[in-house]
């Protein structure tokens, strides 16, 4: 026998590695103080070049790193300097999730002073290019999977994951990833993502950060016959199914993290995302961004662009091209904020608001055969079946587009919105680029330069007969990572519709004076830590004033509490 133990180099083969054959079970043994190599490939804890010379000694990483001793900022621009490099925005993606995974506070610090130049990397357009191609980029899982071979064990499953306190969890199921559909598992991509902003422009700790994917199978047959597939090759469960997997991960959450975790849903069905919306409101703090995040920051939008069209949002008619999650719930909050500024009904004030579908015009005549959702905008109105007809009949002064449909705005219908207003305001919301309704260059030289346009997705300046036109961004990355940044830390334990319109209204009064005179209607995202801040005591003020908050005593100053609430990435000295 001690020969069979000396194969390993002359090294006892203690736990049987060696001299095991392949079907016979080893232990996978780990030690838990980080130093030498463990240390290194730890992301939390590792700095790569940044190890001091006395650190290098403590904790027995000399010799594993080259002698050289950087800066986190000579890092941080090494490392700008190589992606910039990449021509493909993918592999900037690629690279920037290897980064994460090696060097966690370096990732966060690159992401926050470069945030105009890596938020299309990291969010849309480019974060729906790596869902769709997850399968073939997957390195390392991120995250967590709950899949239907997880049913009665979801519990276990949460306490797998590392980290005990958690403060928000990003979900979503995979059917509807941005405008690109049914990517089921390979959606993992969205909940990191979107995560990856609410520390880096939120302020979150990632360590309290959970992205999840829930995968009850996918419809997309393209993926059903992928070999490489990651997730369950079958058709969705829908039904009770869905909804019993559904519950049990909704309470195994609450058991496990407590009555105070943020539960934000994210890319669901239509379907599914208004009946989860209302069914957990009541029991659980949760926040759609789809319906609710993309609402806010579209109202935010509006209440901005009343500084350059005048008037109150009351004198505006509203004209919405899309009745899924985001139109109705923008559509919904601009009700609710006409009526907090009016004192007129809600009902009364949806009046003002229409909804084109694929069907045409939603009026009283289709009442019957409309989804729950859409029957409170079906007015009086004889049937329209296109687009153009609603423009030349409702006669909008804002035109939003929510339809996830590329090239819907076309030249006809941007033209009649100028003929019809001075200052046309236009809103292409759909990602990624490639679903967005116009260009910025479509809409500012159709209207021949007289439109305020804002879009869902990036564009570049235009530049129209010598005037440069700066379109604005309509991200929800504006309003989730402050929102929810408030809920944690006035500790709110329900979310409320009062709470979407104080971010909206935070937001607004952050565009400055010289934003306007370019036809901003948002803020640059260069100081959006500083915006956050803004909103989370908006928010955290409105939870406070509700009785909703449970962090008591309220702190005095809600902006500076909020401040100094934030994550910073810059790295930490170990003993």
């Amino acid at each position: 026998m001690s020969n069979m133990n000396s194969i390993g180099g002359g090294v006892k083969d203690l736990y049987g590695e060696d001299s095991a054959t392949e079907d016979q079970l080893i232990t996978p043994w780990s030690f838990s103080v980080a130093s030498g190599c463990s240390l290194l490939r730890d992301p939390r804890y590792n700095k790569g070049l940044a190890f001091t010379e006395n650190e290098r000694d403590a904790h027995y990483v000399r010799g594993l790193l080259p002698p050289a001793v950087f800066s986190q900022e000579l890092q941080e621009k090494r490392l700008m300097q190589n992606l910039r490099q990449y021509e493909v925005p993918l592999h900037k993606y690629i690279a920037l999730m290897d980064l994460q995974e090696r060097n966690e506070r370096l990732f966060y610090k690159v992401l926050i002073n470069n945030v105009e130049e890596l938020l299309p990397v990291v969010y849309t357009p480019t974060v729906g290019e790596a869902c769709q191609k997850y399968g073939s980029i997957f390195r390392r899982p991120q995250g967590l999977y709950i899949s239907l071979k997880e049913k009665g064990k979801i519990l276990e499953v949460l306490k797998n994951w590392p980290e005990k306190t958690i403060q928000v969890i990003v979900v979503t199921d995979g059917e509807r990833i941005l405008g690109l559909g049914d990517l089921g598992c390979q959606g993992m991509g969205i909940p990191v993502g979107k995560l990856s902003l609410y520390t880096a422009l939120g302020g979150v700790r990632p360590s309290s950060c959970l992205p999840i994917t829930i995968d009850v199978g996918t419809n997309n047959e393209k993926l059903l016959n992928d070999e490489f597939y990651i997730g369950l090759k079958q058709k969705r469960a829908t039904g009770k199914e869905y909804a019993e997997l559904v519950e049990e991960f909704m309470y195994a959450v609450k058991q496990n993290y407590g009555e105070k975790v943020l539960v934000q849903f994210e890319d669901f069905a239509n379907h599914n995302a208004f009946d989860l919306l209302d069914k957990y409101s009541s029991s659980h703090l949760v926040f759609n961004d789809d319906i609710q995040g993309t609402a806010s920051v579209v109202l935010a939008g509006l209440l901005a662009s009343l500084k350059l069209v005048g008037g109150t949002l009351a004198d505006h008619t509203f004209l919405f091209l899309g009745a899924g999650e985001a139109g109705t719930g923008i559509a919904e909050l601009i009700a609710l904020e006409i009526s907090k500024q009016t004192k007129a009904p809600v009902e009364e004030t949806r009046k003002k608001i229409w909804l084109v579908d694929s069907k045409g015009l939603i009026v009283r005549s289709r009442m019957q055969s409309l989804q729950h959702f859409k029957k409170p905008w079906a007015h009086e109105h004889e049937p329209v079946k296109e687009l153009l007809g609603a423009v030349k009949a409702i006669k909008p002064t804002v035109l939003i587009g929510s339809s996830g449909v590329g090239k819907t705005f076309t030249k006809d219908v941007v033209e009649a919105m100028a003929s019809l207003n001075e200052k046309p305001l236009i809103l292409a919301l759909s990602n990624p680029t490639s679903q967005s309704e116009c260009t910025a260059e479509e809409a500012y030289t159709w209207s021949k330069g007289k439109a305020i346009f804002a879009s869902g997705s990036p564009f570049d300046p235009i530049e129209y007969e010598g005037k440069v036109f700066v379109p604005g961004q309509s991200n929800n990355a504006y309003i989730f990572p402050g929102f929810g940044l408030g809920l944690i830390m006035s500790g709110a334990i329900r979310v409320r519709d009062e709470m979407l319109l104080a971010a909206s209204e935070a937001l607004a009064e952050q565009v400055s004076q010289e934003n306007y005179d370019k036809g901003l209607i948002y803020p640059p995202f260069t100081n959006i830590r500083k915006i956050s801040a803004h909103i989370a005591a908006k928010v955290a003020a409105k939870t406070y004033e509700l009785g909703l908050a449970s962090h008591l005593p309220r702190p005095n100053d809600l902006v500076k509490y909020a401040e100094s609430c934030m994550y910073s990435p810059g790295y930490r000295s170990y003993r």
